[in-house]
């Protein structure tokens, strides 16, 4: 019996320095959804697949990491979507405000198993020697700031932190906001000397990175969630012999129940470390009414997204909005 290694890394935010958000401890459910990961595929295939785990930062940083899986030094990364939509344009949709639902189980239905969702990023990341093995959501991307913003015209002179893609970029331009870049691991500096007024994180990066310290207010407001995917060298996946990628298969698919499990649990356990390290920070969720207010505002990012990436685009944007029922 043949033995093949896989590497298997956390490739998720882009840090410089030494800290990591990911540690081998009982929060990262990501690391440890990894280890669960491990035990079962090398149960499964007895031995045959062995594989090796690198916290995030050993190998290198998200975008190296998804060079070394495309190249094959990697087999296995999680890659966030932000990262690869620098690569794969059609991966920016889920930047667009307001696309996913409300309901958790239903996000996780379609991010596990959209046919077109697969289709069109599936065979995009075959050009680049990748293969999509799933998708998941690790929860809302919550809005930290130091003033109340409940309308698009709060945001009016507020700079807001926000990742280099070019969508999310335009998104908070169109809020009112004025939209500053910083590498991850400037925010908390810049909140706390108030060269930015916000950042919009999930709740394990606001914990953990401890944004709420240097915030006020935590504002749900509906616009994202934080999508992170599992790929693969499309090569190494193509040279497995059957019963191997139908392990694999079956290992990721039962996973995604685990790790849906866990990312609630995880981000309900790190919300009330916030409460009880600080207890007057204000929390509060947008109404439906002031949600559509932004998502009218937004409207032209879509657009652009299929203007960006054309009819591959516009079909897996269509039918996104028909699976979550968010249509414009």
């Amino acid at each position: 019996m043949t033995q093949r290694k896989v590497q298997f890394v956390r490739a998720d935010y882009a840090f410089t320095g030494d800290r990591l958000i990911f540690h081998i401890d009982d929060r990262a459910f990501c690391i440890n959804a990894s280890k669960a990961f491990k035990k079962r595929i090398e149960e499964k295939t007895q031995g045959a697949i062995d594989v090796d785990i690198y916290s995030y930062g050993t190998l290198g940083e998200s975008e190296d990491l998804t060079n070394l899986t495309a190249q094959g030094t990697v087999q296995l990364a999680h890659a966030s979507t932000g990262i690869l939509g620098k690569r794969i344009p059609e991966m920016q949709v889920f930047t667009l405000p307001y696309l996913l639902s409300h309901d958790g189980q239903r996000n996780k239905r379609i991010l596990s198993s959209n046919s077109t969702l697969y289709g069109v990023l599936g065979n995009a990341l075959i050009d680049q020697n990748l293969r999509l093995l799933t998708l998941y959501s690790e929860g809302d991307m919550v809005w930290t700031t130091n003033e109340l913003i409940r309308h698009p015209r709060d945001f009016n002179a507020f700079k807001m932190r926000v990742m280099s893609a070019p969508l999310n970029i335009d998104t908070f331009r169109l809020y009112g906001a004025d939209p500053v870049s910083l590498p991850y691991s400037e925010i908390y500096s810049a909140l706390q000397s108030y060269r930015v007024d916000g950042q919009s994180n999930p709740i394990f990066a606001i914990e953990e990175m401890r944004f709420y310290e240097v915030t006020d207010y935590m504002i749900w407001s509906g616009q994202q969630k934080f999508i992170t995917s599992i790929i693969a060298n499309q090569a190494w996946y193509l040279r497995l012999p059957a019963d191997q990628k139908k392990a694999l298969r079956s290992t990721i698919t039962e996973m995604t129940d685990i790790i849906h499990e866990r990312q609630e649990a995880l981000n309900h356990s790190q919300l009330n470390t916030i409460k009880r390290e600080k207890p007057d920070m204000v929390m509060l969720t947008l109404n439906s009414q002031q949600k559509r207010a932004f998502k009218q505002r937004a409207k032209p990012v879509r657009e652009k997204y299929i203007e960006m990436t054309g009819k591959q685009g516009k079909r897996l944007l269509e039918a996104l909005e028909k699976a979550f029922d968010t249509g414009p």
